[in-house]
């Protein structure tokens, strides 16, 4: 096991009585329980007290002895008003039930897939697995007379003498951690700087609006938008000439018309009139454009085409995006940096004039599938907005969600560090796929709730990506659960890292067992449940369910205050509970009639989306 963690519970017990809307399920009692039996609670001090004495109960009534003369009839009595109800009993452990599901667990994609830093592992060829689930043989499994009845799904599966060996002698515990690399690739070896950055730029007339900056002598001067993407564009070819002279760096822009530059060097393309919405001629042009060489080759005419830009006419957003795809799709591992200011109304992809939330049917589907294709190219792509603008960043955004990139609204004085930042964003793996299994009994809420097999489908990673998934155990196993000391986790990741080599990594913990009452809130990681809040809600929201995002941040602002009731909340843990005001002022706003999602709105959503641990944005490992 590595030093560093990469899969983490929000609690140190798996919780098996917790209900959807908070009802702890009461069950049976545990048999022989103490009192005092909250995890990490100190144990009460002094002796024991003593037993009660038994109760004095009135002595039976001889049978030889005559009756008692049954009393006279009395004249019936009018009916008295019944008594007020006594007032509910003081119960401290249905004031301690949480509402919130507490069963979370944070997995750092991140770091999962950089193979580099999982050098103390050791690597096989192929997992053993389960031929009913699929589940893969740990050193955690139980092996009997070469039968392996897995723990997941109680399939019994025959494995040979030498998997027994293997497993027998690796050491035991709770924690397993297996590396799975083929001997062959079926791919070609690719270089890792053999990737193609595509910057693809508004040039339509909005963008000659100027903003007041300060310059580098202090005095005001007036700068256009376009003006200050073109001296950003210098900034970061300035800085790929220094840092990856072997890059590959092509140019797309776009008003009423798509120009793809390429590298500068070539004769530009234009796509205008119907080209602008046939999806597969704009696809097969991007392809078929001359490959861009490096620029270290390619520095000089790139800058210059920058230069020459000039603000004029409509805006085509999705056919040049889609055509920028296409380029960039014969390099796994590429990027395309989308910058504009307006809503697209040209072509493929134009918007509405209401804008709605990206469940609502109006959403274009262009902008979906574009999304989809870029993942299944390798191919993130970032969007920068500029600010005071309506851009429709619900609609526009999913290109960079989905695809694993940024999503930001710049200013003139910003846009330059956010082109940076973006174009510095590697690509670590690409068709990445998490399969998280669970013991039959265990669902997971929002996602699956019939299976204890979970598959997300990933696609790109780059640095920091944390993946949140919530469990929960089905009412009808939790009797059988509280039996069992433990319950099983395993997480498979495969994918491909950036040379195209093929990875499996293999993760199985084993989590002891609890019910609510006995869960001090004090103990809980506030990271793990502040991170998995902004996730939930910011989905929910985006898919229209604004209500049931309401409520889930409300059971969580209330599990932070039961927190903060049993010790200190820390500086960096308040960070979660601003993120989850933040979205509940926004939920509050979008009212039932317009289902309207302003572009700042959408990028707090989408950066909520993706949201990581604090210690997670400090750590440079």
């Amino acid at each position: 096991m590595l030093g560093l963690r990469k899969m983490e519970f929000a609690c140190s017990h798996v919780v098996c009585n917790w209900r959807p809307g908070g009802a702890a399920a009461t069950g049976v009692p545990l048999v022989k329980q103490q009192r005092d039996n909250r995890v990490a609670v100190k144990q009460q001090d002094g002796p024991v007290p003593p037993p009660l004495p038994p109760r004095r109960f009135r002595k039976p009534r001889p049978t030889s002895l005559p009756l008692p003369p049954l009393p006279s009839p009395l004249p019936p009595v009018a009916p008295r008003s019944l008594p007020p109800p006594v007032p509910p009993r003081a119960d401290k452990d249905r004031e301690s039930r949480l509402k919130a599901n507490v069963n979370v667990v944070s997995i750092n994609i991140g770091k999962l897939v950089d193979i580099g830093q999982a050098s103390g592992l050791q690597g096989f060829q192929s997992p053993v697995i389960c031929g009913k689930c699929s589940a893969a043989l740990s050193c955690l499994s139980s092996i009997q007379r070469n039968v392996w009845m897995c723990d997941f799904c109680g399939c019994e599966n025959a494995v040979n003498d030498s998997v027994t060996r293997e497993c027998v002698g690796q050491r035991a515990g709770v924690h397993s951690d297996d590396l799975y690399l083929p001997d062959q690739s079926d791919d070609d070896y690719q270089n890792l700087e053999d990737t193609l950055v595509v910057f693809c730029v508004d040039i339509s007339g909005s963008m000659s609006v100027t903003a007041e900056v300060t310059s580098s002598s202090g005095s005001p001067v007036y700068v256009s938008r376009l003006e200050g993407i073109q001296d950003a564009l210098q900034r970061a070819l300035s800085s790929m000439l220094q840092q990856s002279p072997h890059r590959r760096v092509a140019l797309v822009t776009f008003n009423d018309e798509v120009v793809i530059y390429g590298d500068g060097t070539g004769t530009p393309l234009t796509l205008r009139d119907w080209a602008l919405v046939d999806y597969d001629h704009i696809w097969q042009k991007g392809v078929a454009y001359s490959i861009p060489h490096c620029i270290a080759e390619t520095y000089d005419q790139l800058v210059q085409r920058v230069n020459d830009l000039r603000e004029h006419g409509a805006t085509c957003l999705g056919p040049a995006a889609l055509a920028s795809v296409a380029m960039a799709s014969r390099y796994r591992g590429s990027k395309v940096i989308l910058c504009t200011d307006g809503r697209a109304n040209i072509g493929l992809g134009e918007m509405e004039q209401t804008p709605s939330l990206s469940s609502s049917p109006l959403t274009p589907y262009f902008y979906r599938q574009l999304a989809l294709q870029a993942v299944g190219s390798g191919v993130i792509m970032s969007v920068m907005t500029f600010e005071g603008t309506d851009c429709r960043l619900a609609d526009v955004g999913r290109l960079s969600d989905t695809t694993g990139g940024r999503v930001n609204i710049v200013s003139i004085g910003t846009v330059a560090t956010e082109i940076q930042s973006a174009s510095v964003d590697n690509i670590l793996a690409t068709g990445v796929t998490a399969t998280v299994f669970a013991p039959d009994g265990v669902y997971f809420p929002y996602e699956d709730e019939n299976n204890h097999k979970l598959v997300r489908e990933i696609g790109n990673v780059t640095k920091g990506l944390e993946v949140t998934i919530q469990f929960a155990v089905k009412p009808e196993f939790m009797e059988v659960f509280l039996q069992r000391d433990t319950l099983p986790f395993q997480l498979q990741l495969s994918f491909k890292t950036r040379d195209r080599e093929k990875v499996t990594r293999v993760i199985t913990e084993r989590r002891p067992i609890t019910t609510c009452s006995r869960i001090w809130p004090g103990s809980l990681n506030m990271a793990v449940l502040g991170v998995h809040c902004a996730q939930l809600c910011a989905s929910l929201t985006m898919e229209g369910r604004v209500q049931e995002a309401q409520r889930q941040l409300k059971a969580q602002q209330d599990l932070c205050k039961q927190i903060s009731k049993q010790r200190p909340i820390q500086e960096e843990e308040s960070i979660y509970g601003n993120w989850m005001d933040a979205m509940t002022t926004i939920c509050d706003d979008i009212t039932t009639e317009s289902r309207t999602l302003s572009d700042e709105a959408a990028k707090v959503m989408y950066q909520m989306k993706r949201a990581r641990s604090v210690s997670s944005n400090n750590d440079t490992s």
